[in-house]
């Protein structure tokens, strides 16, 4: 007597026979190493989400300049407007301008030696603020380069923070003073 298998049987024990051997192969392979978390930041001040140049992942030269550096140069709160330090790193410091606990604007000042990009677009720029070179960038912000090296941005977050009202937020820094820095 001869023993037949269907075909659909036999395709049934294959591949009972393949996945039996795989479950066997599998359960005795050793599990791969973990692998080391990234170091957590160190930086203790607040992330903030700013549109400009210098990002987290950037490298950031040895001769940038420390965030702490730029503070004495940020204009005095003023027009009702409350200033709040936010973010302080090396090559770069940022301030919020606040009416009545609301964000109206960002103020900014980035060291470009990091970011030769943020220096090189005032090359062509048509229009000075103080003396300086100015562009518009997007809609909502405005940018000088002080002393060939200092980018400095005033950044609308409030509708009715103007252009006019960044370009004499600009004007209010002490750009003399941080034209001098090294």
């Amino acid at each position: 007597m001869r023993f037949m298998l269907r075909p659909s049987a036999l395709r049934a024990a294959i591949v009972a026979c393949c996945l039996s051997v795989t479950l066997t192969l599998t359960s005795c392979a050793q599990a791969p190493a973990p692998t080391a978390a990234p170091p957590a930041p160190t930086e203790t001040s607040p992330t903030i989400s700013t549109p400009s140049e210098v990002q987290p992942t950037d490298a950031v030269a040895d001769e940038a300049l420390p965030g702490a550096t730029f503070n004495a140069f940020f204009p005095e709160a003023q027009d009702g407007l409350d200033r709040v330090y936010t973010q302080e790193k090396a090559g770069f410091a940022e301030v919020k301008l606040k009416r009545d606990g609301q964000e109206v604007a960002k103020l900014a000042i980035s060291d470009t030696v990091s970011t030769p990009a943020a220096a090189q677009k005032f090359a062509d720029a048509t229009e000075t603020i103080a003396g300086y070179p100015a562009v518009t960038v997007g809609k909502k912000q405005t940018a000088i380069l002080v002393g060939g090296r200092f980018q400095v941005k005033a950044i609308s977050v409030a509708e009715d923070f103007t252009p006019e009202n960044r370009s004499t937020w600009l004007e209010k820094f002490d750009l003399n003073g941080l034209s001098q820095l090294p």
